[in-house]
């Protein structure tokens, strides 16, 4: 029996009101009419696929962080919340902010400057087909086990609140955020993103305020989570040892800034497409360079709409009180609650009708606009870096915008199948950052060697990939075995920290075995060998002005950043 079905038969239902019912049919026609606006706009693949490169900064800048405002932030965040605290803001202002920025500064020039369409089509330049296509399958697969997981929480809310069986619930799910990303493609994924976000802040903010005046403002939550199960490590960010589960607070300390903050939180900010699509349809390259710093603004903020609310959940709601030590011990609670249920059981105790509705419509909000991204990056990277490089190479464009939508309802299908994989996870952030250490860690390793080592060779490329890889599954398999003691989520960061050193070491090895490409062809795609001038963007016109200079907004997140790290 899966955990939602656990959860149903402790018939925990959402107490929701016609106009709850009615705010959410008009918000469900609202989504459905942009995507089909959006459809008038789509008449080549690269409309569909990267929205024309037409977007500005703002919109593709709330777009990017609205697309990873999914099941990971929210659901999975407040999870954390609920069982570990404070120490879950690393996975921001550690394992975020940096390589966003990061991405701004050094990433995008090469990315837009090639005007490849995808993360595996770089590959392709600069290690060639085995490389490409590895990642190319590797990404995919990601995307589809990742969908899956956005999916089931998009499901759980479904059941909850309409009562529907669980596979009734993700078909239903399913069909929403397929019908608007087929229509639309990437530009209705989009310009649902920019809505969603502002409809996700429209529904937690509230939610956070409500909560703490209930426990008695911030002193009070101090005090009630003090007493909990847990005790005082939840209320402060360092050294964050029953985040990681590693029992000392000099490794859970370098795990952190290493295997988070370094390998986890770059692999996924710098090489993951589903992000770094929405800058790559920004309609400049100075508006591709703002966008992830842009996103990083409200990034900063988040934990306070989704990792207080959590806290706030571990001390309020009747089953979280008394089963909290039984779930930070790994077990299965007797009323059926897991950690993924935090917001929603403190929607159900807190809001009343009419809120209620608008709170559930930025929960669905959240979990399409993660699905969206899943989908819309796999049919990209499926169409043009699988199926146009090897099965089908010179058909009309026209054929490949028809195999882009057909690709989007296949993804959806499969997507169906891993949101049943997803479903048995008590805490889906531990979930999906095991995935990250797969595919994320070890893509992150080939790629910053190869941009910065001209001496990186093809052949390196793709056995790096595989090693680190299977690395990564094998540290996971040894744990889940309990040859290694390892617990939590502390799990993921020392497979992707292993990922990362295998990947290089690997790397090194086979280049000085092999033969590198000639410096001629990697011009554009190595950092040494590329012209300065052509990573410059344009400074005039719709890019002038201070507040547009990437280096300076940069600036401002990491200094803010860091002031929140010290307040916290």
């Amino acid at each position: 029996m899966s955990r939602l079905h656990v959860l149903a038969d402790a018939n925990l239902r959402l107490d929701a009101s016609p106009i709850d019912y009615v705010l959410l049919a008009f918000y469900f026609a609202l989504v459905l009419g942009i995507g089909y606006m959006a459809r008038r706009s789509v008449s080549s693949s690269l409309d569909f696929f990267l929205s024309g490169r037409s977007l500005p900064a703002w919109v593709t800048g709330l777009a990017f962080i609205s697309a990873n405002l999914g099941a990971v932030e929210i659901m999975g965040m407040s999870a954390n919340g609920v069982l570990y605290g404070l120490p879950t803001v690393h996975y921001f202002w550690i394992g975020a902010i940096p390589a966003m920025l990061f991405l701004g500064i050094v990433m995008m020039p090469f990315y837009y400057g090639s005007k490849v369409r995808s993360v595996p089509e770089f590959m392709l330049r600069r290690f060639g087909k085995p490389a490409h296509l590895v990642n190319g399958i590797s990404f995919a697969s990601a995307q589809i086990l990742i969908a899956g997981a956005n999916l089931f929480l998009l499901a759980s809310v479904v059941n909850l609140l309409l009562g529907w069986p669980l596979w009734v619930s993700i078909i239903v799910a399913a069909a929403v955020v397929l019908s608007y990303t087929a229509l639309g493609g990437l530009s209705a994924a989009i310009y649902n993103e920019v809505l969603q976000f502002f409809v996700i802040v429209a529904a937690l903010l509230p939610l956070t305020i409500v909560g703490l005046v209930k426990v008695g403002g911030w002193q009070g939550l101090v005090d009630k989570v003090t007493a909990s199960p847990g005790g005082e490590a939840q209320l402060h960010s360092w050294p964050g040892d029953n985040l990681t589960g590693f029992g000392n607070s000099f490794l859970s300390v370098l795990g952190l800034v290493f295997g988070l903050g370094f390998v986890l939180s770059f692999g996924y900010w710098t090489t993951n497409f589903v992000e770094v699509q929405r800058a790559m349809a920004s309609k400049s390259m100075s508006a591709a360079r703002r966008t992830p710093i842009i996103g990083a603004f409200p990034k900063m903020l988040v934990p306070f709409i989704v990792i207080i609310p959590g806290m706030i959940a571990a001390v309020t709601v009747s089953e979280y009180v008394q089963d909290k030590q039984i779930l930070l011990d790994g077990g299965e609670a007797p009323s059926g609650v897991t950690a993924n249920n935090a917001i929603l059981l403190l929607m159900r105790d807190l809001l009343p009708n009419g809120m209620l509705g608008v709170a559930l419509a930025g929960l669905l909000a959240s979990f399409m606009a993660g699905m969206a991204a899943n989908l819309s990056s796999f049919n990209t990277v499926f169409t043009y870096d699988i199926w146009q490089s090897y099965v089908k190479k010179n058909e009309s464009d026209g054929y490949y915008l028809r195999l882009g939508r057909l690709v989007t309802a296949i993804g959806t299908v499969l997507a169906i199948g891993t949101a049943f994989i997803a479903s048995n996870s008590g805490n889906i952030l531990t979930y999906l950052q095991d995935l990250f250490s797969f595919f994320n860690a070890p893509l992150f390793a080939t790629f910053i060697l190869g941009m910065f080592w001209k001496r990186m060779t093809p052949t390196a490329g793709w056995v790096g990939l595989v090693s680190g890889t299977a690395s990564a599954i094998t540290v996971w398999l040894l744990s889940q075995a309990g040859v290694l003691g390892l617990t939590g989520q502390g799990i993921s960061f020392v497979a992707a920290g292993t990922a990362f050193v295998v990947d290089i070491a690997v790397s090194v090895g086979v280049s000085l075995a092999t033969a590198p490409k000639p410096e001629a062809q990697l011009v554009g795609l190595v950092y040494s060998l590329t012209p300065k001038e052509s990573l410059k963007h344009d400074e005039t016109g719709d890019d002038a002005g201070w507040y547009r200079k990437p280096g300076l907004l940069a600036g401002i997140v990491l200094i803010l950043t860091i002031v929140l790290n010290i307040i916290f």
